[in-house]
């Protein structure tokens, strides 16, 4: 998927801990020939290249993670949306490049986009396209489903006191012994406008960090993100950062993208009716702020 993985928890004694971590990993990787659309192979990229109209069988997670996509792409309105793979891919070029794609180019990429294109039967697990060649995206739920898998071997082994994490989602069960939670750093901003890390106390909760904040070109001037509006096909330039937290990982992930995309006041709107614990640092103003949505708790 793109990101190491890294797993911390107690077990009885080193052979174990080894033998478990293996399991865990295995789980991994084996979402990952399910989920990458970087591998041709994978079961979602063959996916894509299903005929129009043909109803396709496929595996319980893929079949998951996207009934779980489609709910958010309609919550959301396509702010969130595992259809726009070619937006995304086309956008990767146009940063490397370092200008601006050519309308035309942006509108043909565009019209492959939509999360009406996928059509899910529940009853027989089956995925239908209504367009040609799509190229799905996993990127914003992908790495929180498989933090819950990789979770579930560790708990399936007895394992109750771990921490899972795979770039900025991250999954906690019970804390180390002797400890609150575990020790999670957070960006904060003071009162003066100067960002620090706010350290943070985590047990049987998940976090999930995404933004434009880090990755980035600019192009005549402007900041555009390596995340991409599945609505325009363009990177975005609000210079945001959302945090979630959930119960769990796959539904912090891509949530976090979710808020993210939607911009500050729509996506604390959205938390807001989802009784979503978020929290949204902008960077674009003056000085950074950070506002929470109603339901975020205080965390120490």
């Amino acid at each position: 998927m793109g990101v190491d993985f890294h797993l911390k928890f107690y077990a009885p004694n080193r052979p174990e801990a080894e033998r478990i971590a293996k399991a865990a990993y295995a789980r991994v990787e084996e979402l990952n020939g399910i989920f990458s659309d970087y591998d041709p192979g994978s079961e979602l990229s063959r996916l894509g290249r299903a005929p129009v109209g043909e109803s396709i069988a496929v595996s319980p997670e893929l079949f998951d993670i996207l009934q779980r996509a489609q709910v958010l792409a309609r919550d959301t309105r396509g702010a969130f949306d595992v259809t726009a793979g070619p937006s995304v891919r086309f956008w990767r070029q146009a940063r490397k490049r370092g200008q601006m794609p050519r309308v035309e180019e942006l509108q043909a990429a565009q019209k492959r986009v939509g999360y009406q294109q996928l059509s899910l039967n529940a009853v027989n697990r089956t995925v239908s396209l209504r367009a040609a060649n799509l190229q799905l995206d996993l990127g914003g739920i992908a790495k929180g489903y498989a933090v819950d898998e990789a979770m579930a071997v560790l708990k399936g082994n007895g394992i109750a006191r771990a921490y899972v994490a795979a770039d900025s989602d991250l999954l906690t069960s019970g804390p180390p012994p002797d400890k609150v939670g575990w020790k999670i750093e957070l960006r904060n901003v003071d009162e003066f406008g100067n960002l620090y890390p706010r350290t943070v106390f985590l047990k049987h909760v998940a976090l999930s960090t995404s933004g434009d904040t880090e990755q980035f070109v600019e192009i005549n001037g402007r900041r555009y993100s390596h995340i991409v509006d599945p609505r325009t096909g363009i990177g975005l330039t609000s210079r945001i950062q959302a945090t979630v937290m959930a119960a769990d990982s796959v539904v912090a992930d891509s949530h976090a993208t979710a808020v993210c995309v939607l911009g500050k006041q729509a996506g604390l709107q959205f938390a807001d009716r989802r009784q979503l614990q978020s929290l949204v640092l902008e960077l674009a103003g003056d000085r950074p702020q950070v506002t929470p949505s109603r339901a975020w708790k205080v965390w120490e």
